[in-house]
């Protein structure tokens, strides 16, 4: 593939990065430290949160600076491996599927190093998950509760995306035809 080729999935990468970023800097100004916009009750509203831990809020020891390095290492590696799969013509939908990964994780990369969390509005009604606190093999596991789903915003909804067709991808393409010479 030649560099256009390459272009049009870093293009898809940077569409997502802007418009995250345009998005994030609208709820910066418009949401922090007002209340929820209603948009369709309260199963869909704007709600400005900073996330200072990972995926769901989930925090973990060394705070955002031992995540912001992981993070910034696995999209270089995508964007690697993005190069990589551009040398050949097929493997559309994992491109696809790199590029919003690449692009989202870029957006939310940028929020950690300029405030040191993630910015997220969309805040939607989920059905109720109740897994109550059980026992198995001798393990034991705690309870889990989710009567809302975590806010989030459009870098977050572009990698879950992309992992969605990037599983129906692998499911579906040949991975043989990745030792074949370009």
């Amino acid at each position: 593939m030649n560099s256009k080729g390459i272009a049009k999935f870093l293009s898809i990468s940077l569409i997502v990065f802007v418009l995250d970023q345009i998005t994030k800097f609208i709820a910066i100004n418009s949401l922090k430290g007002n209340p929820p916009i209603e948009i369709f009750g309260e199963y869909f509203r704007l709600t400005y949160v900073e996330n200072p831990g990972i995926a769901f809020g989930i925090t973990i020891n060394g705070g955002s600076v031992i995540f912001t390095v992981l993070a910034v290492f696995i999209a270089f590696a995508i964007l690697y491996y993005l190069f990589q799969l551009s040398k050949h013509e097929n493997f559309i939908l994992p491109k696809i599927a790199y590029s919003l990964i690449l692009g989202g994780a870029f957006g939310n990369i940028l929020d950690r190093m300029l405030y040191g969390k993630v910015v997220d509005f969309f805040d939607s009604e989920f059905p109720d998950i109740v897994i109550p606190a059980f026992s198995l093999l001798g393990f034991d596991f705690n309870g889990y509760d989710l009567y809302r789903w975590p806010v989030f915003n459009i870098a977050d909804s572009a990698v879950c995306v992309g992992i969605v067709i990037l599983f129906f991808a692998i499911s579906k393409e040949d991975p043989s035809e990745l030792s074949t010479k370009p």
